[in-house]
C-alpha cells in the first residue's frame, strides 16, 4: 500500500528557524558514465547515514528528484551549523575527495548546492490531498483552518507585507 494521503488542506508550523539545502548533479556528457556514475553512487550511503543519525545530525528530512540528466535533493536541516558539521564529517569528506580525484574540473558532470537560512515565521506551505512531503515530513503537519486559510495569514503579515 502507498503512503497515507491526508485529505484536505494542510500546512506546517513555522515557529522555528530552518535551513533548506538543495544539492544536485547535472550530467553534461551522458556517455562519460565512468565520470558521473561514481558521483551518483556516492549519495545513497550519505542519505542512509543522514536518516540513521537524523536527530544527532540535526537533519530533518529530504526529497529526491531524478530527471534524464539531473538529480536534485531538497534537504531540511535544524541549523546551518548542523549542515556544515555534516559537510566536515568523514563520509562526506571521503566522497568529496573522491569526486575531486575522479572528476575535478572535467566537464562530464557538474554538481551544485544552494543553502538558504530561513527565519521562523518567514515561510509557509500548503499540501492538498497529499502524503507527508517536503517540509511536512520535517515539521509538524497541521490542518488549515479559518485562522490560517491563506498565505498571508500563515505568514502572519498584513496587507502592507509587514508582520
Amino acid at each position: 500500500m502507498g503512503k497515507q494521503i491526508f485529505k484536505g488542506r494542510y500546512t506546517t508550523e513555522n515557529d522555528s528557524d530552518i535551513v533548506v539545502f538543495i544539492i544536485g548533479m547535472l550530467i553534461n556528457r551522458r556517455l562519460a558514465i565512468h565520470k558521473w556514475l561514481p558521483v551518483f553512487l556516492a549519495m545513497p550511503s550519505m542519505v542512509k547515514e543522514l536518516y540513521t543519525h537524523q536527530e544527532e545530525l540535526g537533519f530533518l528530512s529530504m526529497e529526491s528528484f531524478f530527471g534524464l540528466r539531473t538529480t536534485v535533493m531538497i534537504q531540511y536541516w535544524n541549523s546551518t551549523e548542523n549542515l556544515l558539521t555534516y559537510a566536515r564529517g568523514e563520509k562526506h569528506l571521503k566522497a568529496w575527495k573522491a569526486f575531486n580525484q575522479k572528476v575535478g574540473n572535467n566537464n562530464a558532470v557538474g554538481i551544485y548546492h544552494e543553502t538558504y537560512q530561513i527565519k521562523k515565521g518567514t515561510y509557509e506551505s500548503v499540501y492538498g490531498n497529499m502524503p507527508l512531503h517536503g517540509l511536512s515530513k520535517a515539521l509538524p503537519h497541521i490542518p488549515i483552518g479559518k485562522e490560517i486559510n491563506n498565505a498571508r495569514k500563515r505568514l502572519k503579515v498584513d496587507k502592507k507585507g509587514t508582520k
